[in-house]
């Protein structure tokens, strides 16, 4: 940790180990998140990733905690996502630090749709539609690393979701 001068605050400077410890994180709970996003079992277990205090907006729409969660995915169908890429920005201040993780990629609500070349539907149900997400991770502190060296397990702080396409 450095400082600029004396009245200034103390600034941060992360290492290439900390973004890639961080990237670890990312890569780490995403893969858990879609892949409990999209398991039978979601209703109960993806509200777990979730804190009361921590803000949602799913295409425009603000939600709040589990609760919020939980009355969005209650009414919708089954879901398969395909995630194509994504990108992790640690935010100095904390150690670890927080994270502002964007994610984008394909998600089909329902079953596939099977559509003829060429042949337009007007719904969306069954077709896969282009998304991007982004996800403000806060460290856990009740959930220490279980092994050192192990990337620091985090809950979403906050959730922004958009249908691009």
């Amino acid at each position: 940790m450095t400082s600029t001068a004396s009245n200034s605050p103390a600034l941060t400077i992360l290492t290439r180990d900390d973004i890639s410890i961080a990237t670890r994180a990312a890569d780490k709970f995403i893969q858990l998140y879609y892949a409990t996003y999209d398991s039978p079992s979601r209703l109960s277990d993806l509200p777990n990733f979730y804190r009361p205090i921590s803000s949602l907006t799913w295409n425009g729409k603000p939600l709040q905690g589990p609760d919020g969660l939980r009355s969005l995915i209650e009414k919708m169908p089954p879901t398969k996502h395909e995630m194509q890429s994504f990108d992790c920005h640690p935010i100095p201040g904390s150690t670890p630090p927080s994270l502002l993780v964007t994610v984008s990629g394909t998600v089909v609500h329902g079953k596939p749709a099977q559509i003829a070349p060429g042949q337009r539907t007007k719904s969306v149900d069954g077709q896969a539609r282009v998304f991007s997400q982004t996800f403000m991770l806060v460290p856990d502190s009740a959930a220490a690393p279980s092994q050192p060296g192990e990337p620091a397990k985090y809950y979403i702080g906050a959730d922004a979701l958009r249908f691009v396409g």
